[in-house]
Parts: C-alpha cells; structure tokens; sequence
C-alpha cells in the first residue's frame, strides 16, 4: 500500500558507473563477508522487502554484517558493482524509509547490537547501531542511569533506526528527540570510507545534521549516546475528560502555567476502549478523552507539580482524576499507551497511522479535521499521541484484503496530512518522510529549499547510492534537485 508516493520508480543509472552481473556482486560479498552474512533466498529477500508501513521491491541480496570493517567493505563492492545500499534496523519503519525500491543490497544491522563502552561517570555510552532501544536503559539501570528516548517501538526499535528517523516518544516533550541526546557518530560514507563525528568538534555540526537523514546521508555504525539520572520520583496520573476538546483545552493551560510535564498522552474513547481490553490497564472507558500525564523529577517539585495539573484539569471539565499508587499501576499504564497500536487487532485487521505535527492550540481543529476525513471516507479513526508537542498519531483501521478500503485509507491519510499543514503543522512528526511522504515535501518546501537539501545530500552521496527514492519528491533525479 503506497500514500501520496504512488509513481513509477526508476534507479538512474547515469548516476552509477554501470553496473556488474548479480553473480559476481554475490562472489564479492561472500568472499568479504562468508557464506553464512549473505542471504539470497527468495524467502530470505522477501522478508526484507517491508517494514511496518509497507511493501516494496525485493533487494538483490542482504548482507549481515558484523563490525564497521565489514560495513566498509559492503559499500565499496556496492560502489564498484553499481548497487545500491539500504541499511536497515529492527523494520519497524512507519514511512517506507528502510525498504528497497530499486533493490540493491540491504544492510542489516541485526548481528552489531552490542554496546561497546559503558563511561558511567560521564554519563556516555558508545553503541552499535542494530542495539535495541530498551536494551541499554536494562543494562544501565543498576547504576541509576537510563537512555531518554523512547519511541513507542522501543522494546524492539534499534539505536540506527531512531537516529535514522530522529525517533521521539512520549517523553520527548520534557527529554528532546534522539538528536538531543546523540554526542557522536561512528558512520561509513558513500566511498566506503570511515569517519566520525563528535559534538565538541569545531565547525559544522555533522553530527546533528547525519540525526535524521534517514540513510542518506552515510550508514551509522555506532553513536555515543547521552545518558540521564533516573529521576527520584515519578508520578503517573490520568485524567479522565468528557470529550476530546476540553482535554486539548487542559494540554495547553498545563503548558501555560509553565508546567513541563515529562509526557502529556491523550487517548480518546476507540483507544481507550481498546487498550482496556487488551492490557487492563486501569484507563477509565466511560470517557471521550483521557490524558495519561507523567511528572519525574525531586519529590518536592513532583508533589506541586501534581497539584497544578490537578487543579488545571479539574478546572478544564476533567470528571475523574486518578494517580498510580504503585511502580506496577505506573507500568499497567504506559504498557497499554505503548501498546494501543497493536490493541486495535480487536476492531480490524489492519491499521495505518498518520504522523503529524500541528501547534497545540490547534489541536481541536486538527482533531476535527480527523473526525471529518474518517467520517467521509467511512473509516474507523482511534487517536492516540503525543499532546503535549502536539504530535498526532490517528489510527485508520481497515483489512487490505479489500481495496475499497485501502483507497478509503489512502484518502482519508492524505486528508489528515493536508489538513495539519492549512493549520500550520508539519507532515512528519517522528516517523521521518521515507517513502511515504517523499512528494508532499513540495507542500512545505520550495524548490528552492528542496534543491538546497539535494546539494547538501550530493556532497555526501552525489551517486545517490544510499537509500535512493526516500525524502525527496518522485522525479527528482541526481546530480541535484534543481530549482526551475
């Protein structure tokens, strides 16, 4: 299923020096690599051909490599065979940002998942880019430490994947997103070569500027990572609403007051309806809107902190307000917001979900704007996000067994998306553009803009051999997007 990227796709061979038969791309690789890191089945391939948002083409052939010599020698034989490269984590991808359109050689990072040094005293860690998110708070933990970012797919999201995408999270409101919290990079360019990146470097800030490039850019390897003091409390409160704009209207008077709560969540009825069956979570079902509100930091602050979010909502029309007595009610909690994604197997089949960003106070209008798109196009919308930054995330629930209702989908998302920029929004909260929403860059961007982008990629990768066909607009073809 493809949104607003539905075009022919073509790899642009002038941008290569030609290209070798597949047989002796597949020698090269195993003589580099062995037998065992390189996989050429087609069941092998197919498995490598999707991510959590789509299907795409099939790639040549998947390599697993196992230290940043080995990525090294990938890219090169890539180069020299005219192929081109898409890296690639767990494939928990919402976009389309790690699947191969022209095939090419797929990298996968499942076998570097180690964390490579621990500096607990400065607070650092320097990991590999396939480590699982969740794993290293786990590890550091005992020493009273943890790794802020925590996207939804944490328990199986990769450290590359969230760099790739500059992943958030619930608690990106208080915390910032990966690239607040990334000191350096480890990355392999276009040529094979090595280099690295650091934060206290003078000139250029490389390292924020590879956050968020989505592969483009160069293939990470490892990254220092910032870690945090586990805060002395944590109060997990919710708070129960009769419809959804009375909660947006207590989101923005929570901000006002100059409260920063580590995460603000709001979940309206269909999500919470949904989630309570599966995980029992303890969220109220009679409401319209409810807001899951997390508080951490010194006791002191956390007990006034609490009061004034209290006090706020019940002013704002909250009819309940409930606050966890326990690290087990806490954890009931968040494992059903984290989870609401899957819960909604209970209403259909399949779901899609949109990313978007518009400013708080317009979140009621955007939510309306949601409602109305669902309605039209007859399909059922839960919504559950990010309230807080004002990042939605609706849940457009279908079965793609049926293509009235994939094209309902279709259109409803390219509605929601419309809709958050006429409001002053973004199209990309934290799922990145990928191939999804590579053409309505040109709904936010000038050509200009976009031509400046392309030059910045092609000083980088001015083959274009590094996940070709993702962020920038169909038709847009190396050496440089040009403005007309």
């Amino acid at each position: 299923m493809t949104f607003l990227s539905d075009y022919p796709i073509t790899w642009d061979m002038d941008c290569q020096g030609g290209g070798e038969r597949p047989g002796v791309l597949l020698e090269r690789l195993i003589g580099a690599l062995g037998s065992d890191a390189v996989k050429t089945a087609p069941e092998d391939l197919a498995v490598y051909s999707f991510d959590a948002y789509t299907d795409g083409g099939s790639p040549t052939a998947v390599v697993l490599p196992a230290s940043t010599q080995e990525v090294s020698a990938i890219v090169k034989i890539a180069r020299d065979c005219g192929e081109p490269i898409v890296a690639r984590g767990a494939g928990t991808g919402l976009c389309g940002g790690a699947v191969p359109i022209v095939g090419g050689i797929t990298l996968s990072f499942a076998r570097m998942n180690r964390i490579l040094e621990l500096d607990l005293r400065n607070r650092r860690a320097r990991v590999q880019a396939g480590l699982i998110n969740a794993d290293l708070s786990r590890r550091v933990a005992p020493s009273g430490l943890f790794y802020a970012p925590d996207p939804s797919s944490q328990q199986i999201s990769t450290i590359g994947g969230n760099i790739a995408t500059n992943a958030g999270g619930p608690h990106c409101l208080s915390y910032g997103t990966t690239v607040n919290h990334v000191v350096g990079l480890e990355v392999v360019d276009d040529r094979g070569e090595v280099f690295s990146t650091h934060l206290d470097d003078t000139g250029y800030d490389l390292t924020a500027a590879l956050v968020g490039s989505e592969g483009t850019l160069g293939v990470v390897t490892s990254a220092w990572l910032r870690l945090m003091a586990l805060p002395e409390t944590v109060r997990v409160c919710v708070a129960a609403f009769g419809d959804i704009d009375s909660a947006s209207e207590a989101v923005s008077a929570i901000i006002a007051a100059g409260i920063l709560p580590t995460a603000l969540e709001m979940m309206d009825a269909v999500i919470t309806a949904t989630v309570e069956a599966a995980f029992h979570a303890g969220y109220p079902t009679d409401a319209g809107a409810v807001l899951l509100v997390e508080y951490a930091g010194l006791t002191e602050d956390a007990d006034a902190a609490q009061a004034a979010i209290h006090a706020i909502a019940m002013r704002h029309g909250a009819t309940s307000w409930k606050s966890a007595r326990s690290e087990a009610e806490r954890a009931a909690l968040w494992a059903g917001r984290k989870g609401a994604a899957g819960a909604t197997g209970r209403i259909a089949p399949n779901y899609y979900t949109q990313d978007v960003c518009v400013p708080r106070t317009k979140l009621p209008q955007a939510l309306c704007a949601v409602q109305r798109a669902a309605s039209e196009n007859g399909v059922t919308v839960g919504n559950v996000f990010h309230a807080g930054d004002g990042n939605l995330h609706p849940l457009l629930m279908y079965d793609r067994r049926d293509r009235k209702q994939v094209a309902a989908v279709v259109d409803t998302g390219n509605a929601i998306l419309h809709s958050a920029i006429e409001l002053g929004g973004t199209i990309s909260g934290e799922h990145g553009i990928g191939w999804e929403k590579r053409d309505a860059m040109t709904r936010v961007y000038s050509t200009a803009d976009l031509a400046t982008m392309g030059r910045v990629r092609d000083v980088f990768d001015p083959a274009r051999m590094l996940n070709p066909e993702k962020i920038f607009p169909s038709g847009a073809r190396c050496p440089e997007v040009t403005p007309q």
